[in-house]
C-alpha cells in the first residue's frame, strides 16, 4: 500500500500518559488484615498521583511468569476505583496466550467498572517466549501469526456483540431460542482497542480493522539508514492511510518514549544503567549490529537532560508529531521512589512546555 506523506504540522498529540511496570514484590503473608503486595499498592498509588498531576492516561505492561504484572485487567479495575477521569490501558496483552471469549468478558467487565475508560492494547507477543510459557498457557499449534490474527478477529467480533449460540432447553436463565452473546457488552469498547505493531503490514492491518495503533521505543530497521523516528513515522502514516481507505478515518495512535528528566545530580546516579544501555544501543545501531529477534532493529534515544531539553526533544520527534497520544515509558527494576520522581518531574516540568509546543 502506498502511504501518504503529510507535513509535520498535520497532527500533534492531544494527550500525555505513562506506561508502568507494576510488580509483585513485597507480598506479605496472610494475616488478620489479609495478604497484600507492596508492588501492587505502589502501582495504584502511582495511578492516583498521576491523575492528580494532570496526566491523561495510565498504561501497564503485561508479563507472564515474571515478577511484573501478569493480570493487568484486575489491576486496572482496582485503579478505576482510585481514579475518576484518567484513561486506563494495557500495553500490551499477548494474544498468542489468550482465549478470545474470556478476554472479551474480562475486558468488558473492566471497562464497565472503569466507566468506559479502558484502552485495551493487544499484540502478538514474543515468539521466543513460547517454550517457557507452554506448560502454563498451552502450546501454540500451527502458524503463530494465523493464531494471533484469529484471536484478534474473534475478540473484535465478541466485543461487537456477535451472536455465538442460541439457547436450548437446557440453558439456564434464557428461553430456548434466545440469541446468546459474550457478556457483558460494554458500549464503545471496540473503539478503544489498539494493536501494538512493529511492521508496516501489522500497522496496515490494524488500520483496516478500524482499531487503534500502539508503537513503542523499538522498531525493526530496514537498512536504509533512516532514524528510528523516521521509520516509525512511516509506520504511523501507513496505518492512517489504511484506516482512511477502509473508511475508518484517521484512527488513533499512541507512541511511547523513555526520557529521563534530570533536576539534581543524584538523578544521574539513579539513571546510570539506563543511560549506559542507551549508549550501547545507539552505538550498535550505528554499527549495524542492533537486533530484535535476530533481525536489524532501531531503538528510540533515551534522553537524560533538563526538563526543558526533554520537552524540546519530544516536541521535535517527527513520529510523535504524527501521533495522538505521547506515552512516558517508565523503567523497570527501579525503586518506587525513583519511578514516582520521574513521573512527577515529567508531569510538573516537562508536560507544560511540551503541551505548549504542541498547541
Amino acid at each position: 500500500m502506498t502511504t501518504q506523506t503529510h507535513s509535520p504540522d498535520r497532527r500533534r498529540p492531544g494527550s500525555l500518559g505513562f506506561l508502568a511496570f507494576v510488580d509483585h514484590r513485597g507480598i506479605e503473608p496472610a494475616s488478620t488484615a489479609g495478604a497484600r503486595s507492596q508492588g501492587l499498592d505502589d502501582g495504584l498509588d502511582l495511578f492516583e498521583r498521576a491523575e492528580g498531576m494532570g496526566i491523561d492516561a495510565g498504561y501497564v505492561r503485561h508479563r507472564h511468569l515474571q515478577d511484573f504484572l501478569s493480570a493487568p485487567l484486575p489491576f486496572l479495575a482496582a485503579a478505576a476505583q482510585r481514579t475518576r477521569t484518567m484513561a486506563l490501558g494495557t500495553a500490551l496483552i499477548p494474544l498468542r496466550f489468550e482465549q478470545a471469549g474470556r478476554l472479551a468478558e474480562d475486558a468488558a467487565t473492566t471497562d464497565l467498572l472503569a466507566g468506559g475508560r479502558l484502552r485495551l492494547g493487544v499484540g502478538s507477543g514474543y515468539a521466543k517466549q513460547d517454550a517457557v510459557n507452554e506448560r502454563a498457557f498451552g502450546t501454540v499449534d500451527g502458524d503463530v501469526r494465523a493464531r494471533v490474527d484469529q484471536v484478534l478477529e474473534d475478540l473484535l467480533a465478541f466485543v461487537d456483540g456477535e451472536v455465538v449460540a442460541t439457547a436450548d432447553e437446557f440453558f439456564e436463565t434464557e428461553d430456548a431460542g434466545t440469541p446468546l452473546r459474550v457478556r457483558p457488552q460494554a458500549p464503545g469498547l471496540r473503539s478503544r482497542i489498539a494493536y501494538g505493531a512493529g511492521s508496516i503490514a501489522s500497522a496496515e492491518r490494524a488500520g483496516r480493522l478500524g482499531i487503534g495503533l500502539q508503537v513503542s521505543t523499538l522498531q525493526p530497521a530496514d537498512g536504509s539508514g533512516r532514524s528510528f523516528e523516521e521509520l516509525q513515522r512511516e509506520l504511523i502514516e501507513a496505518y492512517r492511510a489504511a484506516s482512511r481507505t477502509a473508511g475508518h478515518g484517521e484512527g488513533h495512535v499512541s507512541a511511547s518514549r523513555q526520557v529521563l528528566p534530570v533536576t539534581r545530580r543524584s538523578d544521574l546516579d539513579d539513571f546510570a544503567h539506563l543511560i549506559e544501555r542507551d549508549r550501547e544501543r545507539q552505538a550498535a545501531m550505528r554499527e549495524g549490529t542492533a537486533l530484535i529477534g535476530g533481525r536489524p532493529a532501531a531503538f528510540g534515544r533515551v534522553v537524560a537532560d533538563s526538563p526543558e531539553e526533554v520537552a524540546r526533544f519530544l516536541a521535535d520527534d517527527v513520529a510523535l508529531q504524527a501521533a495522538d497520544e505521547a506515552i512516558l515509558a517508565l523503567p523497570f527494576g527501579h525503586p518506587y521512589d525513583v519511578v514516582r520522581r520521574i513521573t512527577t518531574v515529567f508531569a510538573e516540568q516537562v508536560a507544560p512546555p511540551l503541551r505548549q509546543a504542541w498547541a
